[in-house]
């Protein structure tokens, strides 16, 4: 081999070395899990601080007391053992791991006993500006909501929230058991960071339940940046997962989903949300599969978002993205039932920076049944803010009624068979541009 060849030859394994490691930085930059708490062996057992195992005591004071010894010593474990514990609100601190151990249930104070009422909802778990926090065990926290549910739409009445987390920093909940919270379950909110939410089951009626329904038992609501949700079980009263604007990074995986509203984004979008992918999902009787909402007076930019090797079955509509979530005129308020020619009336509005953006959406490999009479999809855009860049790859679904399209711009169907009384991949279409297998749709 003469050294031109040689040199060729070298110069060939290095660029393949030099693309693999590319690719390999390229894989690994997609999704950076999050920082987990970092938690000192320290154990404090509430029953050491007087915490009494029975359907009566309210033992909100022992395991305050517990947290606040866990504090002073820096931080650490507190437990809660085997048995009933009847508690109100309590305050986390720094360096806390609230561990329901198997056999725990940890219940909120009912409804007739509970401190503030609905004139203030104290929220039952919380905390603010913390770093390093965790709720783990394989017990249950069960939030005896049935009475608070019936004032959802009640004026001026407050419920609390089960576990509410603001402006924190590497916060872990795990394995636990959530049931009938009298509002929603999880919520990590403001400027939070390095969100980790794991095998965690929840529970709570449907909201359309005939003996029982509940009503915004949201399960998962994350707001922030680097935030993961993982083989979680989940069926509730509203959205199985929601978050708001100012969120980043964001990975869905593994996760199982029953009744509720499906994984959400919004309503309030104001600071933008992006690199967002869901994907390994199962979806069963949920009312929405994917759900992206938001309105002119609380929009922002929605980006990069992938949703991927997702079933769903029986649901009430696959998927479902728009930016008209207040309108308060009827017509435009039953996403089911409206046509090209209804949205076509929609009126368009100056752009501001609260006017919703979506663009970058992508859809592989979703397969999806629906209940019957319903609507295959809809993607729903704004006079002045059309949603862009839409991509449906290997998507099939079965469905009754037609999948809208309106208000887009560079839609492409690839490989999809979307089914309904219409026929194959006939879409109900208004000022959209729609591609099928890279053929344009008139």
């Amino acid at each position: 081999m003469n050294l031109h060849c040689k040199v060729y030859s070298l110069l060939l394994v290095f660029l393949f070395l030099i693309g693999s490691n590319l690719v390999v930085i390229k894989a690994q930059s997609t999704f950076v899990p999050p920082i987990l708490p970092a938690i000192p062996h320290n154990t404090f057992n509430i029953k050491d601080y007087g915490a009494i195992s029975n359907k009566m005591t309210d033992n909100t004071k022992a395991i305050q007391d517990a947290i606040n010894a866990a504090g002073k010593a820096g931080g650490g474990r507190v437990v809660i053992p085997s048995g009933e514990y009847l508690s109100g609100p309590i305050q986390f601190t720094n360096n806390i791991e609230l561990q329901i151990t198997e056999g725990a249930i940890l219940r909120m104070l009912p409804f007739d006993k509970y401190p503030g009422g609905i004139a203030e909802g104290l929220n039952f778990i919380n905390g603010s500006k913390l770093h390093d926090i965790a709720i783990s065990g394989k017990g249950t926290i069960d939030g005896q909501g049935s009475p608070w549910w019936p004032y959802a739409k009640t004026t001026n009445a407050k419920r609390p929230r089960m576990i509410a987390f603001k402006d924190c920093d590497k916060v872990l909940i795990e394995q636990v058991k959530l049931i009938n919270s009298p509002m929603f379950h999880m919520t990590v909110g403001g400027k939070s960071s390095n969100i980790t939410v794991r095998e965690v089951n929840v529970r709570a009626p449907a909201s359309n339940d005939p003996i029982n329904p509940s009503h915004n038992t949201d399960a998962c609501n994350l707001t922030g940046t680097k935030i993961l949700v993982q083989n979680c079980d989940i069926s509730t009263g509203d959205d199985n997962f929601t978050c708001g604007g100012g969120t980043s990074d964001v990975l869905i995986t593994g996760c199982i989903y029953g009744y509720g509203h499906g994984v959400s984004i919004g309503s309030p979008t104001k600071g933008g949300v992006k690199n967002i992918t869901v994907e390994n999902c199962t979806f069963t009787n949920t009312e929405c599969g994917i759900r992206i909402k938001s309105d002119r007076d609380r929009g922002g930019v929605l980006e990069n978002l992938t949703y991927r090797n997702l079933k769903m079955t029986n649901v009430g509509i696959p998927i479902l993205i728009y930016a008209s979530y207040m309108a308060k005129e009827r017509q435009f308020r039953d996403l089911q039932k409206i046509t090209p020619e209804i949205a076509e009336t929609y009126p368009s509005a100056i752009v501001t920076e609260l006017t919703p953006n979506y663009r970058n959406i992508s859809f592989y490999d979703i397969t999806a049944t629906v209940e019957n009479g319903h609507r295959a999809g809809l993607i729903w855009g704004l006079p002045e803010s059309v949603i862009s860049n839409i991509i449906l790859k290997n998507v099939n679904i079965t469905a009754s009624n037609s999948f809208g399209i309106f208000f887009a711009n560079n839609v492409k169907l690839e490989n999809c068979n979307i089914i309904t009384k219409e026929g194959k991949n006939k879409l109900a279409l208004t000022n959209a541009k729609v591609s099928i297998d890279g053929k344009e749709v008139k």
